[in-house]
């Protein structure tokens, strides 16, 4: 499993409507495409939940690293380039993924939690307790943890069918899940994807 996410910040007075009928209109687009654990098309708007700025960060799932590799190079992200000039790219190796009691149920919010990790640490260890430290309550639909061998750090993704916890880090609307091999990603033991 690979973990991927861009983040394109706008300036603050953009209407974030233009990113919402974006999503409206090109978010099923990505429904069935094989290789796609998931994709969840998230916003944050400046003044709302803590975020200082407009964003839009879409986060992914894929099942293989070949599958994110061909959608970097397909028509999907150039079109996104052309829109708005070709953003950064972050990516991580997947290491676990638990479904939550409301995997059935459309997320509503999203978190992001990024932790470095300390000269020594054992990273399996430290995958494990970030994903212990979140518990499985009735509106996680599913959380994801990640490495990123090069900086050395742990992410932790998780999507909610309420409102989020207001003490993680980053909060993010969700404005549509494209899911669909997802039940797959969820089947396979953590380190297998």
């Amino acid at each position: 499993m690979q973990a991927m996410q861009y983040e394109i910040t706008l300036p603050a007075d953009y209407d974030m409507q233009i990113i919402r009928r974006r999503v409206a209109t090109k978010g099923h687009l990505l429904d069935k495409l094989p290789g796609l654990g998931l994709k969840a098309y998230l916003i944050r708007e400046r003044g709302q939940e803590g975020s200082p700025v407009n964003q839009y960060a879409p986060f992914y799932l894929w099942r293989t690293a070949e599958a994110m590799a061909g959608f970097l190079q397909g028509p999907g992200f150039a079109g996104l380039s052309a829109d708005f000039g070709r953003p950064p790219v972050r990516h991580w190796a997947g290491t676990a993924l638990r479904p939550g009691p409301a995997r059935e149920l459309p997320p509503r919010t999203a978190t992001r939690h990024i932790e470095r990790l300390a000269e020594g640490a054992d990273p399996a260890e430290a995958a494990a307790r970030l994903l212990a430290d979140l518990p499985a309550g009735p509106g996680l639909h599913s959380v994801a943890v990640a490495l990123d061998p090069y900086r050395w750090e742990l992410l932790r993704f998780a999507l909610w069918e309420r409102d989020a916890p207001a003490d993680e880090q980053t909060r993010y609307q969700v404005l549509h899940l494209s899911a669909p091999e997802f039940a797959t990603l969820a089947a396979a033991p953590a380190g297998a994807a």
